[in-house]
């Protein structure tokens, strides 16, 4: 069966428009305080519907704390921000037991982790130790202290942030830490027009505290859900995995993206569908995730940190975009 004979007997089937509804809520809702960004504000939507992270490296000024402030205010969820300091602890993030002298016994003040949306600002002017006590929370959706897991509640949505221009007292993020985001974006400056309707229109008052609940909470764990529906045609998950192995396969990449990477690619693949409005995957859905989900999982050959350099990341990642048949 043919790509475009599959995607017609899948558009014969009814769309959830429950879902779809969703993400055309929140992207609409997201876009009044991140104006001329929608690409931006659909891919992260995709990265929050997939149960994905999202890291955002951009100078500052661009938007990435309204943009996390923004989709947890569209979804009516708990949010905290967490500025990363070099002398952050784990417990500063996880919380841990506080002994209380009137009550003569220990008891767990939750950190701010215990949240649906959270911030972690400047992730990497934060200690590797303090950074890592975020992976079990990542990955498992839980956290271990003192002997007892504790389970996060779910929606649970990691947004971090870095500066790309500022190495000073910084610490790279190191594969491993790397490989639970879903994505890396680049929010970039705003358009000329964009920019000047903004400083001509705003007063006083930050853009997300206009923002109201568009969706509830019930509505988008549904949509999340949901994304497990959408379908993949054999020939376009063939061109995905020969994406993900051909990173493993160029002189020009030193490290490949892993199996969790080709997993975390092919959910994002689904998630970008829906967000879109469809049932089914296309090899656009491929091809516009290919850059976000595997540029920061792949090591540039020759480069001098674990990080690597990401405009080369990325070109090498479209570069083999180019080389590979697109299924028709």
């Amino acid at each position: 069966m043919t790509v475009l004979h599959s995607i017609a007997v899948q558009a014969a089937t009814p769309i959830d428009a429950g879902a779809a509804d969703v993400a055309a809520r929140i992207v609409a809702n997201v876009g009044k305080a991140l104006e001329g960004k929608r690409e931006v504000v659909e891919l992260a939507v995709t990265s929050l519907f997939a149960r994905g992270h999202l890291l955002i490296e951009d100078v500052p000024g661009v938007g990435k704390t309204t943009l996390a402030r923004a989709l947890a205010r569209s979804v009516g969820v708990d949010f905290r921000r967490l500025q990363f300091t070099s002398d952050l602890m784990p417990a500063d993030v996880l919380g841990g037991s506080i002994y209380e002298q009137n009550r003569g016994e220990f008891s767990f003040r939750p950190g701010p982790v215990f949240t649906n949306v959270l911030l972690a600002d400047e992730i990497n002017r934060t200690t590797p130790k303090t950074q890592s006590a975020l992976l079990e929370a990542m990955d498992e959706r839980q956290v271990s202290i003192d002997g007892v897991t504790r389970i996060l509640e779910e929606p649970f949505f990691v947004v971090a942030t870095q500066n790309p221009e500022e190495f000073y007292g910084t610490y790279p993020l190191p594969e491993s830490q790397l490989d639970r985001f879903l994505m890396r974006l680049s929010i970039g400056y705003p358009s000329k027009e964009v920019e000047r309707r903004v400083l001509g229109g705003r007063r006083g008052g930050e853009p997300t505290d206009k923002l109201t609940t568009v969706v509830d909470e019930a509505a988008l764990v549904a949509a999340q859900e949901a994304v497990d529906q959408v379908r993949v045609e054999e020939s376009v998950l063939d061109y995905l995995h020969d994406i993900v192995v051909a990173t493993r396969h160029s002189s020009m990449l030193s490290l490949g993206a892993s199996t969790r990477g080709a997993l975390a690619f092919e959910r994002a693949t689904r998630a970008h569908a829906l967000v879109v409005g469809r049932t089914y995957v296309t090899p656009d859905d491929v091809k516009a995730l290919a850059v976000p989900v595997l540029a920061h999982r792949v090591r540039v050959a020759g480069s001098p940190d674990t990080a690597g350099r990401r405009d080369d990341a990325e070109r090498v990642i479209r570069d083999l975009l180019s080389t590979l048949a697109v299924p028709v």
